[in-house]
């Protein structure tokens, strides 16, 4: 598969797809609190996608995948199964949304704090934040997908977190993943060069501790060996013919 170039058309539908996985995002978090279970979290992002939005949970059934989004908790890096497990006072929680309308996928995910948070866990979110945006400030027609896994690495590993690899960001549009891979690790200047008109996401994934994963025996949720906190951010991104468009920002990021 190549890098699909998209037209105007499709931009277009991409903005939509885009503003309704942010919504989703936004529709949610007065619902992310001590004692809430990740199923309840799912039926209402599920209820709210398919009869609010008229779009389709693009993770449902997706090779597999039984949930119409992901949880991923604490030490979960990534791609948990929503379930019957309560959400505790502490939790760090990401949620990850992919919508489909018109046949155009929006991708977004976020990171949530259930009640107050250890100062760590904090610091975590907060720095896998900075680095996802230095990330997207490097995009821009001319610039290599190297220039934006360097800006991640260089921010997360300054800080002394590292970065999950097996795990990266992906081209987007008719399909859920597309070309190219975007790795969140790099050196300026390699890699394939950005052009106008090409959709992909940057979601960055950091650790506390060391950035080795395992994948559990549901064939899906990836974990840190270590059992250490995990945190990622991720938005799906237009380049422009001046730079960038972030196609998921939630208004609270405006």
């Amino acid at each position: 598969m190549s890098i699909s170039i998209k037209n105007e058309s499709e931009i277009n539908k991409m903005r939509i797809a885009g503003k309704l996985a942010a919504e989703v995002l936004e529709m949610i978090a007065p619902y992310v609190v001590p004692g809430v279970t990740t199923n309840e979290l799912d039926q209402i992002c599920h209820d709210y996608m398919v009869n609010e939005q008229q779009t389709i949970p693009a993770p449902l059934n997706y090779r597999g995948f039984p949930k119409s989004i992901c949880t991923s908790i604490n030490q979960t890096i990534c791609h948990g199964i929503p379930s019957d497990k309560k959400l505790k006072k502490g939790d760090i929680v990401n949620i990850d949304i992919t919508v489909i309308k018109n046949e155009y996928h929006g991708d977004t995910s976020k990171m949530f704090c259930v009640g107050p948070v250890s100062q760590f866990a904090e610091r975590l979110i907060n720095i896998t934040r900075e680095s996802l945006f230095l990330g997207i400030e490097q995009v821009k027609p001319g610039a290599t997908l190297g220039d934006i896994g360097h800006a991640v690495q260089s921010h997360a590993e300054s800080n002394r977190y590292s970065i999950v690899r097996e795990f990266c960001g992906h081209g987007i549009g008719k399909n859920f993943h597309e070309d190219p891979h975007v790795m969140h690790f790099g050196n300026r200047g390699e890699g394939d060069i950005l052009e106008a008109g090409m959709i992909f996401t940057i979601e960055p994934m950091l650790n506390i501790g060391k950035r080795h994963m395992k994948v559990l025996k549901d064939g899906w949720t990836a974990v840190t060996k270590d059992r250490s906190l995990s945190a990622q951010w991720e938005h799906t991104i237009l380049v422009t013919p001046e730079g960038y468009e972030i196609l998921t920002l939630r208004q609270e990021e405006i």
